[in-house]
């Protein structure tokens, strides 16, 4: 298989509701992917009525951003165990994982089978804590 240097594939691993759509967003918006006159709305990426309905990630989706020449495509993937067939899919595209904790609730037994499999697979993880300015934060955990 031929490697390209110029390009990588990132998935998120989180377990609903703790912030991987919004922590997309954020990133799409701080990258300039939108023009500044654009309105652009929250979850960008949740585009399925049901999505959208339900707050949560039914199916994988990607988008890119690119950081010093280097496109990086960002795998928007499911956090619920209901579609861990498709988060193992997702898992065998990626060459690494940003994991995604929420400060609150701390990582959930989901997300702790997902983590394993994406190092099982041999990727290497970016720890990301989110929700770090709520009251109830265990972050001292």
């Amino acid at each position: 298989m031929n490697y390209r240097s110029d390009i990588r594939n990132i998935a998120i691993i989180a377990h609903v509701d703790h912030g991987k759509t919004t922590l997309v967003d954020a990133m799409l918006k701080q990258s300039k992917v939108f023009r500044n006159n654009q309105i652009v709305g929250e979850l960008i990426m949740d585009q399925n009525a049901l999505e959208r309905e339900k707050g949560i990630t039914i199916m994988a989706k990607n988008t890119a951003v690119v950081y010093r020449a280097v496109k990086i495509n960002i795998i928007d993937t499911p956090g619920h165990a209901d579609f861990s067939g498709e988060v193992e899919r997702v898992l065998s595209m990626a060459d690494g994982c940003l994991l995604l904790v929420d400060s609150i609730e701390g990582p959930m037994p989901q997300t702790k089978f997902v983590l394993r499999l994406a190092m099982k697979m041999g990727l290497k993880p970016i720890v990301v804590i989110n929700k770090m300015d709520r009251r109830n934060s265990r972050m001292a955990e």
